[in-house]
């Protein structure tokens, strides 16, 4: 069941979502849900999901991998507002999960009905296709309750200005 979003209701306001995953593309993507967002008064979120089945290993070394993995996912994450605070000027709001990339999305979806837009971008350059969310998602047939918006990693920052 798709749970109402509350985005234009009295006190609420619109949020976008954005995921980073360490890829040249997601820049392009939070880059754009953060104009977006500046631009109609809203909200960003940035989301960062740690793979799941990364640490099948005994327990002490799973327990360091862990962490490993949650340093590197917070490291990325607080560049990655940064880099928001700075060139938009807008504070984003960071979430970090482990589990499934569609699985967590979805989560984040539906414990934040103020979220009413993803925003993610697809790897145009690469022989890989169009980039490793992307290409997960597909494969996964993933559906979401809110519209998905796809960018294309060649737009620059200007143009992606231009177009918000």
């Amino acid at each position: 069941m798709v749970s109402k979003r509350l985005s234009r209701l009295e006190g609420h306001r619109r949020k976008f979502l954005a995921v980073i995953d360490g890829t040249p593309e997601c820049e392009r993507a939070v880059h754009y849900a953060g104009r977006r967002a500046k631009n109609s008064n809203g909200g960003l979120i940035l989301l960062f999901v740690i793979p799941e089945g990364d640490f099948q290993q005994w327990l002490g070394v799973e327990q360091i991998m862990r962490a490993e993995a949650r340093e590197e996912a917070e490291a990325a994450m607080a560049k990655a507002a940064q880099r928001v605070r700075e060139t938009i000027g807008i504070d984003p709001e960071v979430v970090i999960r482990e589990g499934s990339a569609s699985d967590e999305i979805n989560a984040v979806i539906e414990e934040d009905r103020d979220i009413a837009i993803l925003v993610l971008a697809a790897g145009s350059s690469s022989k890989e296709g169009p980039g490793p969310l992307v290409t997960s998602l597909a494969a996964r047939g993933a559906a979401f309750p809110i519209p998905v918006t796809v960018l294309p990693d060649t737009l620059t920052d200007d143009e992606i200005d231009a177009l918000c």
